[in-house]
């Protein structure tokens, strides 16, 4: 149910497999040209347009999309019928070989979840990247074998329909309001990606499963309880001297990192028990951002549990640049400076975007809405924007919650707020692409979005007739 990337890889998994295979999507057949001759040439049967009844009444199993309410009355029909209710990371995971990295949490998993697999293959593991990152899992599965390790980007969608799927390390970065629209509620949020460690669990002698958990943040420190992994955590404010720590013991309780990886003294460490072990400067990663701090410290963590050495963990993070569409440098065109952050499709994540650079920021805000309170941006825009252009949907309710702490330019189009964004912006200004909205108004994705942005600055650089200049080290001075 559904022809995303995921939808297609399973249908086209399940047919290779011998299964008699129907693909159901909403979508009128036009729209769905590229993906229906490959399906109908693999035998696959292709309804269009609509979700028949008659469909999904006939099925022994119903594998739906990520972006498909797990609620709509033809799955809840379904369930009553006895007709089991999947998704693309359980299907996977009834067949998939080695040991599987599974990554959530509100801002941060990309980066997180790309930065692990360098760690994990730097220590010379065969490693497979993919998830909600781009890559269907399922189409790692003919390529797995015992001694391959899969790290997964999850989000709380392809986490409301797992059964039996267990992650050996599985790690929630950060939790803040995100897809409301879809869960209704935090507590439905929360409870989705929660469901991560529900069949993880620790074997005899203190083996078994991890949890990677945030010390920093107080919703993720409570997920510890009751959890049947092993918990690592991470941190940049917890780091203590051994003294500290003793006398912290002596008040009562454990330290929150005990064992994990944190800062300490301008360096991150990975503490087990009373052994600490230097893995290296922090002036070495060259991501920056203390949200991208936390990143490297989650990887970290993560790589130590996979028992990858500490110089490979080093060696990975040293060399390691930011992903594609987050916080992505673009150009440089007659000193304004362009940088891309589409993955930004919630408020927390353009927080962090704005954090990134002190000031001089003319924002692209704008998408579809995902019942967000954009007020939190308030504080930082009047810090350190000089204009914001808000697109799509979200606009008014944008132009709304902002009020007049920014001069406001309503453009509707990524195109239109280039335009303007670039006739406006002086020498030393900063344009940026961090939405804090989802994208599937204008565009199909997050990275089509991204794409579409790029190319936008790049067709500037040819109407200048000037050639990009030299990238900068990194983005601004704030984090």
């Amino acid at each position: 149910m559904g022809l995303g990337k995921s939808g297609v890889a399973s249908a086209m998994f399940l047919a290779s497999r011998g299964a008699r295979v129907t693909v159901s999507d909403a979508k009128r057949e036009d729209k769905l040209r590229d993906q229906i001759p490959a399906l109908l040439e693999r035998g696959i049967t292709v309804e269009t347009g609509k979700h028949g009844e008659r469909t999904f009444r006939d099925q022994e199993l119903i594998v739906v999309s990520p972006g498909i309410p797990n609620e709509l009355p033809s799955l809840k029909k379904a369930r009553e019928r006895g007709i089991p209710v999947i998704g693309e990371i359980e299907l996977t995971a009834r067949f998939l070989e080695g040991k599987i990295v599974a990554i959530t949490g509100s801002n941060g998993k990309t980066t997180t979840t790309t930065l692990t697999g360098e760690i994990i293959a730097s220590g010379g593991r065969k490693t497979l990247v993919g998830g909600n990152i781009g890559t269907p899992a399922i189409t790692f599965v003919e390529q797995s074998s015992p001694d391959t390790w899969v790290v997964l980007e999850i989000s709380s969608f392809q986490l409301e329909t797992i059964e039996s799927f267990r992650p050996h390390i599985a790690a929630v970065l950060n939790i803040t309001p995100d897809h409301l629209d879809r869960h209704g509620s935090m507590e439905n949020y929360l409870a989705a990606k929660t469901r991560i460690f529900e069949n993880q669990r620790t074997e005899n002698q203190g083996t078994g499963d991890y949890a990677v958990l945030n010390a920093d943040h107080e919703v993720t420190r409570r997920l510890a309880l009751g959890l049947k992994a092993q918990v690592l955590w991470f941190s940049r404010k917890e780091g203590f001297s051994r003294n500290e720590a003793a006398s912290r013991h002596e008040g009562g309780g454990k330290h929150a990192t005990e064992r994990g990886a944190f800062v300490r003294d301008g360096a991150i460490v990975f503490r087990n028990g009373e052994k600490v072990t230097e893995i290296m400067p922090l002036a070495e990663i060259a991501l920056k951002g203390a949200h991208n701090v936390e990143n490297v410290l989650a990887a970290v963590a993560i790589g130590m549990a996979a028992g990858v050495e500490p110089s490979a963990i080093r060696r990975a993070v040293k060399d390691f640049r930011a992903v594609e569409h987050r916080l992505e440098y673009v150009s440089t065109l007659r000193g304004v400076q362009y940088y891309n952050d589409s993955k930004a499709t919630n408020v927390d994540a353009t927080i962090k975007a704005l954090e990134s650079f002190p000031a001089n920021v003319h924002l692209i805000l704008g998408g579809r809405d995902k019942d967000s309170d954009y007020r939190k941006l308030n504080p930082l825009i009047a810090a350190r924007v000089k204009r914001v252009y808000t697109i799509g949907e979200a606009a008014a309710k944008i132009e709304a919650q902002i009020g007049n702490v920014a001069p406001v330019a309503s453009v509707q189009t990524l195109e239109s707020a280039v335009r303007q964004a670039a006739e406006l912006a002086v020498a030393g200004d900063i344009v940026l692409l961090a939405p804090a909205c989802a994208s599937y108004d204008q565009f199909s994705s997050y990275e089509h979005r991204g794409r579409t942005f790029k190319q936008l600055v790049q067709s500037l650089a040819e109407s200048f007739g000037t050639l990009p200049e030299i990238q900068p080290a990194s983005p601004g001075g704030g984090d």
